[in-house]
């Protein structure tokens, strides 16, 4: 294989200068290990076949046991038996251990059961990857695919060179289109062309990046702005039942309700609504001083009799005024 291999990447220059006048030589390659573990059937049937083999590791762990416990019997009774049943056990130990070494050669050697039933269970998944490749390499175009877990030791390869994730798209579709309407077989198909215009272009799949980028940043804002709306909303409706409260208050002459103190809260039946007992106690009125309010009504009464006084005063004078005028006017 390696020879082939080798070759193959001798000739490729060459086939280059002939063919490569028109275009350059486009090479590919898969990943089979990763398009394996990517494969849900292989995966399952792969669980599958270790549960299997986890169950041969048990018997072979149970004749080792039976074995070891053979031997230790042997080694407390070997001084009374005879020489006959001494050959005897240790022929019969001599035939477990042979047989031990038989099963674990049937089970876990080189052509064992699990190394036949590993190649049975890829085998069908390897088919589907190279009719895949083949499917792409057609339609795009390459000259070459390669495996990079084969025999051929790649020293480096460029990710955008990578078709696994390709081939692993192909089998998909080719396992989902049995099970799909003709509706959805459309639709699927419009998806899959998308997809391959982004393999293709490596640039487009950047601006689509962008675009998705761009579009969850402008849902986030108008979630934001219509958060914020609500958070204004609320705090209006608040505002006008305050008012509301206020207003209230002020009409049937009971205490002003307090900002922000009174909550409400729903109780156990989602029907009655409380007024939590945070509400700060309004401030008894002071008594009146008796003694002050005396001193303001005597005040005001000596004004009043200042006032009188002085309008007293004022009209006597114009009465004096008005005599002596009078008197003037007389004739002798």
């Amino acid at each position: 294989m390696k020879k082939h291999i080798v070759l193959l990447l001798l000739l490729i220059p060459a086939f280059t200068l002939v063919h490569g006048q028109s275009r350059g030589v486009k090479i590919g390659y898969i990943d089979m290990e990763y398009i394996l573990q990517n494969v849900p059937d292989y995966n399952e049937a792969k669980n599958q076949l270790e549960q299997k083999a986890q169950k041969w590791k048990q018997e072979i762990e149970t004749k080792k046991n039976e074995i070891s416990r053979l031997k230790d019997l042997l080694a407390t009774e070997r001084v009374l038996l005879t020489k006959e049943l001494l050959e005897e056990r240790e022929e019969e130990i001599v035939f477990q251990e042979k047989e031990l070494l038989d099963y674990q050669e049937k089970r876990f050697g080189p052509k064992g059961d699990l190394t036949i039933q590993k190649a049975v269970l890829a085998q069908p998944v390897q088919d589907q990857v190279f009719n895949a490749a083949q499917d792409i390499a057609e339609a795009k175009k390459y000259d070459f695919i390669l495996n990079k877990t084969s025999d051929l030791t790649i020293l480096f390869a460029a990710k955008r060179y990578d078709i696994s994730d390709q081939v692993i798209r192909v089998i998909t579709r080719t396992n989902k289109r049995n099970q799909l309407t003709k509706k959805q077989l459309k639709e699927e198909e419009a998806k899959e062309a998308k997809e391959d215009m982004v393999d293709e272009s490596p640039a487009l799949a950047e601006r689509n990046k962008k675009l998705d980028e761009r579009k969850a940043a402008r849902e986030k804002l108008i979630a934001d702005r219509k958060a914020l709306a609500e958070e204004k909303k609320l705090a209006l409706e608040e505002k006008k039942k305050q008012a509301k409260a206020e207003k209230d208050a002020l009409k049937n002459g009971t205490p002003l309700p307090l900002k922000n103190d009174v909550k409400t809260e729903k109780s156990q039946d989602s029907t009655s609504i409380k007024v939590e007992k945070n509400i700060k106690p309004v401030a008894p009125k002071k008594e009146i001083d008796s003694s002050l309010v005396i001193k303001k009504q005597k005040a005001a009464e000596e004004r009043a009799k200042v006032l009188a006084d002085r309008k007293k005063a004022i009209e006597d004078k114009k009465k004096l005024l008005q005599e002596t005028k009078d008197a003037k006017e007389v004739p002798e």
